[in-house]
């Protein structure tokens, strides 16, 4: 049995996190906790546990993940499926909401991922493309429910330091 703790810390939210990991054989168990759990008192608010477990569906991985949220007793079935390296589908449905998502992943060359994604809850696509060169990340993406187009740079290096500029713009119809 294994175990890692993850925190984070937004100061631009004031918001808190934490996630605990432990690996059980080939099943892994996350708690994640916001800090929506600890205020005015311990609470199941912003309380997520889930099991995960890989599978092979001829002889390709398959991830399967059960979640269930504590204080908005939300429950969610998430599933990855990895044709190759480069070639990844996955859904995700809520239950007892029209929330079900199927996405496409295409990542060429190690560096360069395009993304489509259906939401049948908003009946609506969602498109994205990501480079990565260095410790940099360049992102834009598209959604087509409310015509939102976004352009993301981010940097996650020891040596540099983390950060993340987001700009969005509604692009007219």
């Amino acid at each position: 049995m294994k175990a890692s703790l993850k925190g984070r810390y937004a100061n631009e939210k004031n918001t808190a996190g934490a996630t605990l990991v432990v690996n059980a054989g080939d099943v892994k168990l996350r708690a994640s906790m916001s800090d929506a759990t600890f205020v005015d008192g311990p609470s199941l608010n912003g309380l997520t546990l889930a099991v995960e477990k890989p599978v092979r569906v001829a002889e390709m991985p398959l991830k399967l993940t059960y979640s269930h949220g504590g204080g908005d007793n939300r429950t969610a079935v998430e599933g990855a499926f990895m044709f190759d390296s480069a070639n990844t589908v996955s859904a995700n449905y809520v239950f007892g909401t029209r929330n079900c998502k199927l996405k496409y992943s295409y990542v060429h060359g190690g560096d360069t991922t395009f993304e489509q994604c259906y939401d049948w809850g908003k009946m609506a696509w969602d498109f994205a493309i990501s480079r990565r060169v260095y410790d940099d990340v360049f992102k834009a993406t598209y959604q087509t429910s409310n015509s939102d187009l976004a352009l993301e740079w981010s940097r996650n290096s020891k040596f540099n330091g983390t950060f993340k500029i987001r700009e969005l713009r509604r692009v007219s119809q």
